[in-house]
């Protein structure tokens, strides 16, 4: 008879004899003591617990105290970390939780900062930028501005070529951080004078120079899997339903989707592009084409649109090895970037660029996709100086006919748009004498 039979016949059998009963006895009293000790050591175990647990809060502020207080050396330590904003006029009005990354407060404002800090990083460490050499880029700006102030951190010249319809806040800026800056007529990708094909012809002339090469250098993308996607889940402690974003080079999207989906694969991943660019093609349907760019055989420019830096007429390699973690897409309008500059500024006192924008409208429109209760995080990755002489510049708006007018209530509820012969809409022509400052709502995402 094992143990537990034993037991059970001292506490259960028929016959109990004196001696039973007194084991019987012996046996409570022993499990009584046993009881008591047991429930003395939980105690004890609660109690250190709870020492460990204040000791781990206590360790986590003083943690955090000094990240905040952290000195950091040099321009590159200030790259990244950026802090993450609850959007509240989007969030209640969508009846789900926006958040939005803040990368325009990188030290050269954008995100950019990143990538061109890691293509730097990769090139020295490939031998291919070497002490002293120049640097080369074709650019809408942003990503030139991050290089000119890392090259001046680094040791090295810089060289930009920029389109001539891109704002001249970012020219002046780009001169300002020393760099050299080459204005070329705005052609499709195609034509030997595109912007980006000048830079590498440049840089192949010159001994002494590197191409930087953004659109398909994957240390782009690799800049933001490593950094900001890692970020936005430690921030967010992983609690967020989807990811949205523009996509020019098509580098943040890329690694951000695909860090998120590491993580979680039911993470949406959600394109906005806008006008003119064929990526919402390339996502819903497998072709890299768009009825907008058909002049592309002609060797112009594509499709005009206010933004810059997002939207594209070819797959770059940075765009292709995350668009399988892209999920969805949609299009997005001029005019419903313009007012969102102007919705975010008014409501929540947050001054953003194009791309930032455009970003935000990708937000609503996913948000209505989704329904209620869900959580949706994008990047603001643009500041809104930088937009000053065409985003809030109320001239240039009139003269693209992206000023909307208001009704009585104050809303733009009464934004009237018509489908062209492929269905696309178009901006009417009556979107004139509007006022940033009256009080608007979101009825201008269609």
């Amino acid at each position: 008879m094992d143990w537990n039979e034993l037991m059970h016949h001292h506490l259960f059998g028929k016959g109990k004899s004196v001696f039973g009963v007194i084991q019987v006895a012996g046996v409570v009293v022993v499990g009584t003591i046993l009881g008591v000790k047991i429930f003395n050591l939980m105690m004890q175990r609660r109690s250190i617990h709870m020492i460990e647990t204040t000791k781990d809060e206590s360790q986590l502020q003083l943690e955090q105290q000094a990240s905040f207080g952290e000195i950091r050396y040099g321009v590159e330590e200030l790259i990244g970390r950026t802090p993450m904003v609850k959007l509240e006029s989007l969030s209640e009005a969508t009846g789900c939780t926006i958040y939005a990354k803040c990368e325009m407060l990188n030290p050269g404002g954008s995100s950019k900062d990143r990538v061109a800090l890691n293509i730097i990083l990769e090139g020295e460490k490939q031998g291919l930028l070497k002490p002293g050499g120049t640097i080369y880029e074709g650019t809408a700006g942003s990503t030139g501005i991050s290089l000119a102030l890392l090259a001046n951190a680094r040791g090295y010249k810089c060289v930009i070529i920029m389109a001539d319809d891109m704002a001249m806040e970012k020219e002046l800026m780009l001169a300002t951080l020393g760099a050299e800056i080459r204005r070329v007529k705005a052609v499709s990708i195609v034509h030997r004078d595109h912007y980006c094909n000048v830079a590498k012809r440049l840089a192949e002339e010159d001994p002494m120079g590197f191409y930087a090469n953004q659109f398909e250098n994957v240390a782009n993308a690799q800049a933001h899997y490593e950094t900001t996607g890692k970020e936005i889940w430690q921030q967010l402690h992983g609690d967020l339903d989807a990811f949205v974003m523009a996509a020019g080079t098509g580098g943040t999207i890329s690694g951000v989707g695909q860090y998120l989906r590491h993580q979680r694969d039911s993470i949406r991943v959600c394109l906005i592009d806008p006008p003119g660019s064929s990526l919402y093609h390339k996502v819903v349907s497998g072709v890299t084409y768009t009825h907008q760019q058909s002049e592309k055989a002609l060797l112009r420019n594509r499709y005009d649109t206010i933004t810059e830096g997002i939207g594209i007429d070819r797959l770059t390699k940075n765009f292709d090895v995350g668009l399988k973690y892209i999920t969805d897409a949609f299009q997005g309008e001029d005019i419903e970037a313009v007012y969102m500059a102007h919705y975010l500024l008014k409501h929540e006192g947050i001054f953003i660029g194009s791309s930032s924008a455009m970003n935000c409208v990708g937000v609503v429109k996913l948000a209505r996709k989704l329904g209620k209760g869900h959580t949706i995080v994008t990047c603001l990755c643009d500041q809104g100086h930088r937009s000053m002489s065409k985003l809030y510049n109320d001239e240039f708006l009139r003269k693209w006919n992206l000023v909307p007018i208001q009704n009585e209530e104050g809303d733009a509820s009464n934004i009237q748009n018509e489908d062209d012969d492929a269905g696309n809409i178009q901006n009417s022509s009556n979107m004139l004498d509007f006022h940033v400052k009256d009080s608007m709502d979101l009825s201008f995402i269609k």
